[in-house]
């Protein structure tokens, strides 16, 4: 029927009169925030009932296949046995930032028997518009975008070509852009008599390649032939690797990064552990690149000592890994990395998995703890322009358990991560919809944590994301994530630091307290990481030494020490075994069995001992880069002249910008006149 007045419920079951405009961002009855899910209707079907229609007294057709559920309170309709075209959005929910899932099911209104498939999580904004397609969107982009987009899309083949959905990648109006995020309408079967093969996507993408940035188009029509000739997909990804990460890297990345937890209004004590924190020694070489939100689980002398544990033995590990990546003469693959960080979690796992045997404890009164990490990896790399940069803007992110990651920009807020706990593990083994699975008792039970069982039980996904935008990277326990808080609430507390009206640190705390006051029931701990790649700050003002260099400057390698002297941790970390620096640069299978053999002694009466050799070091091989350094040591080209054209009486700050950060100065040179860029002074 057609619909005479556009009305959306709220979704407080106690709310006296829940009905209210359409467009409205809470309900005026009770306050309580208006939930606007828009939904993708598929097949032929739906694509014939017309806007302003409202299907099965619940479903306003906004737009030719995008509907909006009025009553998102109640649950979506869903057959007993699911239908087999459901199966794959199933399978496939941990892609969940990149594909829609299974919502529910509509009958159509004129009492046909077939049932049309409702998709939510699709790339829709908040106010009911679809998101353009990369054609649209691709003559606008940079040029690590385009790259980025293509990098993505490759990602997806694989698991998408294994369910027989490859079809999916090569219908171009399906492939739409939020941002750096590609993301699809819907899966497409590809049909049985059809093969797919890698050169058919090289073949849809020749067209894009065409207009490319100039900066990458030769790079990526040398990529797009080699698809056409059918070279393997292992050699076309690290390829395509290579060209984005020499593009990305032309760009200056500057990080902020600040942290705190609080036990919240009604909680005992406070289980939960962070990095970095108000002890946090400022010379860190893990600042900033590593942020940590771990919650324990089992209670005083329990979960507290599990989520600290496990804070301070990723610490350990990843300054470890980020001294070998800057020992390494070629780009360490993502692929290796993100083995790394697995092996990682898995000693983290054993360590309190290990204390939990040795006091016997059994079922529920084992400790453990979530985690959420993430590492910003700074390798050096050359760039599309043939300089030298420090930085290849990777940032590698890992989780278990219900704590959580987002991605802020000015215009949307993306949650990274997918929960660990039953509602999720009945969609993912096609038991259930996701909707469905949350009606039961048990929908928010972790299904696994750090310490529980043996590391081999452990299911690990590393994700590996590159910044090419300004944002703010998210981590938070459930204190603050519970109730879709952050999807609320991220405008008013996220916009203002990334207009430079708030700090990352006030930013922190306010979104702390927000959590005390509208949830409540939880320890909350928050690390926000705000991620500038705008080059603004490179414009010098004043004579001296301005805040943005030394906030350049935070982003330079530390110089090594010849021994690894013995390092200071929070109080509950003691003492650690002294690491001596090997003359042959450490392998990474050497490195990944001394951090298993690490004897930890924490002041809370935990004296571990532990051997986890049974946990296997990896083996591994480093492909030779495609991508060679230039050649240092060039003289010093007429800096006088150069400092008098730039800022005149501002020689002193600028000599100093020069050899604090002479990579950052290289990058402002680079965006002056051709005839200035020459009196610029060579890179040292």
């Amino acid at each position: 029927m057609i619909s005479t007045q556009l009305i959306i419920y709220c979704i407080n079951p106690r709310c006296n009169s829940p009905i209210n405009p359409i467009g409205d961002s809470v309900c005026a009855t009770c306050q309580t925030p208006l939930v606007h899910r828009y939904l993708r209707a598929t097949g032929s079907l739906s694509a014939k009932i017309s806007p302003g229609t409202r299907v099965a007294q619940r479903y306003e057709v906004i737009s030719p296949q995008i509907w909006l559920d009025t009553q998102p309170g109640l649950s979506p309709d869903a057959p007993e046995e699911l239908p087999t075209e459901v199966i794959p959005y199933l399978r496939l929910y941990q892609e969940r930032l990149h594909l829609p899932h299974a919502y529910g099911f509509a009958s159509n209104f004129e009492g046909d028997t077939t049932d049309i498939l409702l998709l939510e999580n699709v790339p829709i904004d908040e106010r009911g518009n679809i998101y353009p397609t990369i054609v649209e969107a691709w003559e606008q982009a940079t040029a690590v975008r385009q790259v980025y987009w293509l990098w993505q899309i490759l990602q997806l083949w694989t698991p998408l070509s294994e369910l027989g959905l490859s079809r999916s990648l090569l219908v171009v109006d399906n492939l739409r852009v939020q941002g750096w995020c590609v993301r699809l309408l819907e899966l497409y079967q590809t049909p049985a008599d059809e093969k797919l093969s890698l050169r058919n996507l090289g073949e849809c993408w020749q067209f894009w390649v065409a207009s490319a940035k100039t900066s990458v188009a030769k790079g990526l029509q040398n990529i797009v032939q080699q698809m056409c000739d059918e070279v393997e997909l292992e050699t076309i990804n690290i390829q395509l690797n290579n060209l984005l990460l020499a593009s990305v890297a032309e760009l200056p990345l500057v990080l902020k990064v600040a942290g705190s937890t609080d036990i919240g209004p009604i909680m005992a004590q406070n289980e939960d552990a962070y990095y970095p924190n108000a002890l946090s020694d400022l010379d860190e070489p893990l600042l900033p690149h590593l942020s940590i939100v771990c919650d324990g689980i089992g209670g005083h002398e329990g979960g507290e000592v599990a989520s600290k544990l496990a804070v301070q033995s990723v610490k350990l590990q990843i300054r470890a890994l980020l001294k070998e990546v800057r020992e390494q003469t070629v780009l360490v693959p993502p692929e290796l990395l993100q083995e790394q960080l697995e092996a990682s979690l898995r000693v983290v796992n054993n360590l309190i998995s290990a204390r939990n045997n040795e006091q016997k404890r059994q079922g529920k009164e084992r400790m453990a703890t979530t985690i959420v990490m993430a590492l910003q990896v700074p390798q050096r790399v050359q760039t599309s322009t043939g300089w030298q940069s420090n930085n290849t803007h990777e940032l590698y992110l890992a989780n278990v358990g219900d704590s959580r990651a987002y991605w802020i920009t000015h215009n949307y807020c993306q949650r990274l991560t997918v929960d660990d706990d039953v509602a999720t593990r009945e969609v993912r083994f096609a038991k259930s919809l996701y909707r469905k699975a949350l009606l039961r008792a048990d929908a928010n039970a972790l299904t696994q944590a750090l310490g529980t069982r043996n590391a081999e039980s452990l299911r690990l996904k590393v994700q590996r994301f590159i910044i090419e935008e300004d944002g703010i990277l998210l981590l938070c326990s459930d204190g603050l994530s519970d109730k879709n808080l952050v999807e609320q609430s991220w405008q008013d507390y996220a916009i203002p630091v990334l207009t430079g009206e708030l700090t990352v640190e006030d930013a922190v705390c306010n979104w702390i307290n927000l959590a005390n006051e509208k949830n409540g029931h939880d320890n909350t701990s928050i690390v926000l990481t705000y991620c500038r790649v705008s080059p603004e700050y490179l414009v010098p003002v004043t004579p001296a030494l301005p805040e943005e260099i030394i906030e350049a400057a935070i982003q330079e390698e530390p110089e090594e020490p010849e021994e690894l002297e013995e390092l200071e941790e929070l109080e509950e970390l003691e003492e650690l075994e002294e690491l001596e620096e090997l003359e042959e640069p450490i392998s990474f299978t050497e490195s990944s069995q001394a951090l298993l053999d690490l004897d930890l002694d924490l002041d809370l009466d935990l004296d571990l001992d532990l051997d986890l050799s049974e946990e296997p070091p990896l083996s591994v091989k480093i492909p030779p880069t495609l991508i060679t350094k230039p050649k240092r040591g060039k003289p010093l080209v007429r800096l006088g002249g150069v400092l008098a054209l730039l800022v005149g009486g501002t020689s002193l700050g600028l000599f100093a910008w020069w050899q604090i950060n002479p990579q950052g100065f290289q990058q402002m040179c680079r965006q002056l006149p051709q005839r200035v860029q020459q009196l610029c002074p060579s890179e040292k």
